[in-house]
C-alpha cells in the first residue's frame, strides 16, 4: 500500500495585520477557485453500512479533467446498498439492499429519484427483491424491466419500472438447482449478476455456486422470463462465475470467476441465446500463491481492453482483447489499497476508479485508450466501505 510523507515546515511569526490582509484575500481567491471547478461528474458510491460507519450511499464530484475527487455528502440513507445502477438519462438510481430481512427472508431494491446539482437522492419507494441478499442489479434496454440477483436466495428477479422511476412487484422469479465443488461456496445456488443481450431478448445470469451463466429468454413488453434451450453455459467446476461483462460488438460475454480467479470468454449466438465457452485465462501473476477472490469486470469503450479486480493480490489486472475475443494479461497494477471490491471506467475511458473496501478509499487511475496501461495518480479519497462506483451526468 502506498504511504504518504509527511512534509517538514519550519514555524512562521505570527502574521501582522498586512500579512493577514494577504493571507485573507489567498483564501478568498482558494474558495473562488474550488467553486468554479466543482461542477463536475456526479459520482456515487455504495456501500456496506452494517456494522461501519456508513449510512449508505455517498456523492462525489469527479473532474474528468485531472481526475481529482470531490466529496459531497450522504446522498441518500438506506441498508447496504451494495451495488447501484442508473437510467442512462440519469434521472433515476436504483439500489440493492443486500440484506434479508423483509417478509420472506428478503432483500430488497430501492428507487431513487437524482437531484444533480445537490448530489442528492430522493427516495421513491422501495420493493422486495424476492430473495435473500441482493447483491447485483441491471436494466433492460426499455428501462422498464429491472433485474435481480439474488446472492443467498440463489435466484433471479424482474421488477416492472414506472415512468416515474417507481418499483412494481416482480413480474416474475427464476430459480434453478445444483451446486458445485467448493462444500463452503457452491452448496447451492448462489445468484451473483444480471446482465440483458443487446438485442433485449435474452436475460443471462452468473451463479457461483453452481458453476452457469443461465440463459432466459426475456418478454420486454410483459416483462415476463421463461428458461432457454439450451438453459445454461458451463464453466470449469469450482470456477465460480461473479459478475459479467459484454464485449461492444456482442461477440463476446466475459465471465470473471471469483473461486479460480480467472475470466472465461464466451462467444455470443444472437438468434439462439446459446454461449459457448472459448478459453479461460487467470487474472494473477505467475508464481502468486497466496488467497485470492476476483470481483468486477469491464470492457473499455472502445473494445481492446478488459480489467479484472483481484482481492487478496489486491490488483487490477489488464487484457488486450484480441479479433476472436481471446485475451492477453498485459499488466497487473495495484489499486493502492485492500480488497478492491469493485471498480469502474470513466464515461469518456480515460480514468478508472478503484473501491478498496477494507482500505475505506477510492483510488484513482489514469488510463491510456491506446495501450490500456493504468497509472495511479496518487489519489486516495476517503470512503467508508465503498463497494460500488457508478458515474452519473454532468452537473451543470
Amino acid at each position: 500500500m502506498v504511504t504518504r510523507r509527511e512534509s517538514f515546515r519550519p514555524a512562521r511569526p505570527a502574521a501582522g495585520p498586512r500579512r493577514a490582509v494577504f493571507g485573507l484575500a489567498l483564501a478568498l481567491l482558494a474558495a473562488t477557485v474550488t467553486c468554479a471547478r466543482a461542477p463536475g461528474r456526479l459520482l456515487l458510491v455504495g456501500t456496506y453500512t452494517a456494522g461501519t460507519a456508513s449510512q449508505g450511499i455517498y456523492a462525489f464530484r469527479f473532474h474528468e479533467d485531472n481526475g481529482t475527487i470531490t466529496p459531497v455528502g450522504l446522498a441518500a440513507e438506506t441498508p447496504n446498498p451494495s451495488f447501484l445502477t442508473a437510467t442512462p438519462d440519469g434521472k433515476y438510481v436504483f439500489a440493492v439492499n443486500e440484506v434479508a430481512t423483509l417478509p420472506g427472508n428478503s432483500g430488497s431494491v430501492t428507487s431513487f429519484r437524482v437531484d444533480p446539482k445537490a448530489g442528492r437522492l430522493e427516495t421513491i419507494n422501495r420493493e422486495t427483491s424476492r430473495g435473500a441478499d441482493p447483491c447485483h442489479l441491471t436494466l433492460d434496454a426499455t428501462g422498464r424491466t429491472l433485474a435481480v440477483a439474488n446472492y443467498a436466495g440463489g435466484n433471479f428477479a424482474l421488477l416492472p419500472v414506472g415512468d416515474n422511476g417507481r418499483l412494481a412487484p416482480a413480474s416474475a422469479v427464476l430459480t434453478n438447482n445444483g451446486s458445485g465443488p467448493n462444500h463452503e461456496r457452491q452448496e447451492a445456488p448462489h445468484a451473483h449478476a444480471v446482465v440483458f443481450d443487446a438485442g433485449n431478448e435474452f436475460l443471462l445470469g452468473a451463479d457461483l455456486g453452481t458453476d452457469h451463466v443461465w440463459s432466459y429468454r426475456f418478454q420486454a413488453p410483459t416483462g415476463a422470463a421463461s428458461a432457454n434451450d439450451p438453459p445454461a453455459a458451463s464453466l470449469p467446476p469450482g470456477a465460480g462465475p461473479r459478475h459479467l461483462a459484454w464485449h461492444p460488438s456482442g461477440r463476446w460475454l466475459f465471465s470473471v470467476n471469483e473461486l479460480a480467479s480467472t475470466v472465461t470468454t464466451f462467444a455470443w449466438d444472437a438468434a439462439m441465446g446459446r454461449l459457448t465457452p472459448q478459453a479461460t485465462v487467470s487474472t494473477l501473476p505467475d508464481g502468486f500463491a497466496g488467497p485470492n477472490a476476483t470481483a468486477e469486470i469491464a470492457v473499455h469503450p472502445n473494445g481492446r481492453f478488459l480489467y479484472a479486480s483481484n482481492r487478496g493480490h489486491d490488483s487490477i489486472a489488464v487484457f488486450r482483447i484480441g479479433e476472436t475475443g481471446s485475451l492477453q494479461r498485459i499488466g497487473i497494477e495495484p489499486t493502492r489499497g485492500r480488497t478492491p471490491r469493485h471498480f469502474a471506467l470513466s464515461p469518456d475511458g480515460r480514468w478508472l476508479i478503484a473501491a478498496n473496501q477494507e482500505s475505506n478509499s477510492l483510488a484513482v487511475f489514469r488510463l491510456d485508450p491506446a495501450t490500456g496501461a493504468l497509472t495511479a495518480t496518487g489519489a486516495l479519497v476517503r470512503a467508508e466501505t465503498p463497494v460500488c462506483v457508478l458515474f452519473l451526468q454532468e452537473i451543470l
